[in-house]
């Protein structure tokens, strides 16, 4: 097994749920990706996986309304495609059908390793941000944070914000979240972030 190796350019879409019973089978492994709608999730997903075309963009946010998982090259590995959240503008009880199966998949999804939380590194920290970083350390999920759009700020404050955000973060989750900066736009930290799904993905796997 120690010969095994994720090729991200190998993500595929595998299909889409709206609710939890219409995920696939709960079995190997998985990490999810989530963010407001408009921290540039669907971008980095596409960065990471060298595919302008896996998930979807565009310029109106909220348009990702589904689970999506996409399959690697290793068997029963998954990257998962959660739904945005923030400016979606769509009914209420639409936000509450997406919130009820998020809460769900999250917290039934045995073959979750992993969360990647997108936020722009302009504006961490909104209530979603910390609702699911909350999340995440109730119910002792591995988190790791991207602070997207790093190419909108200077080297200077943008690694200011990333040493605020750690010290903050490390001091109440420990080992438990890590942190960096991430340009889909100039693709900074893609290899950064294939490392640590790598950890994920493949540490268990490499163990058995």
């Amino acid at each position: 097994m120690s010969d095994i190796k994720i090729q991200y350019n190998s993500a595929r879409y595998l299909v889409s749920a709206s609710r939890f019973d219409q995920c696939p089978a709960d079995d190997g492994y998985e990490v999810a990706f989530a963010g407001r709608s408009n921290a540039g999730k669907s971008s980095a997903i596409n960065a990471l996986t060298g595919n302008s075309k896996l998930a979807r963009t565009s310029k109106t946010p909220g348009r990702t309304q589904l689970i999506n998982f996409f399959d690697l090259n290793v068997e029963n590995t998954r990257l998962v495609d959660l739904p945005g959240y923030g400016y979606a503008k769509v009914p209420m009880a639409m936000k509450e059908h997406w919130q009820k199966h998020l809460d769900t998949y999250l917290q039934k999804r045995d073959c979750l390793r992993g969360l990647v939380l997108m936020m722009d590194i302009r504006h961490p920290m909104k209530e979603f941000d910390q609702m699911m970083v909350e999340w995440c350390q109730n119910s002792e999920m591995p988190l790791h944070i991207l602070l997207t759009k790093a190419d909108k700020l200077k080297r200077g404050p943008a690694q200011s914000t990333l040493l605020k955000l750690q010290k903050e973060l490390m001091s109440e989750m420990g080992e438990l979240v890590s942190i960096q900066t991430f340009s889909a736009l100039k693709r900074t930290g893609v290899d950064e972030l294939r490392k640590r799904l790598d950890n994920w993905l493949l540490a268990p796997q490499l163990s058995e």
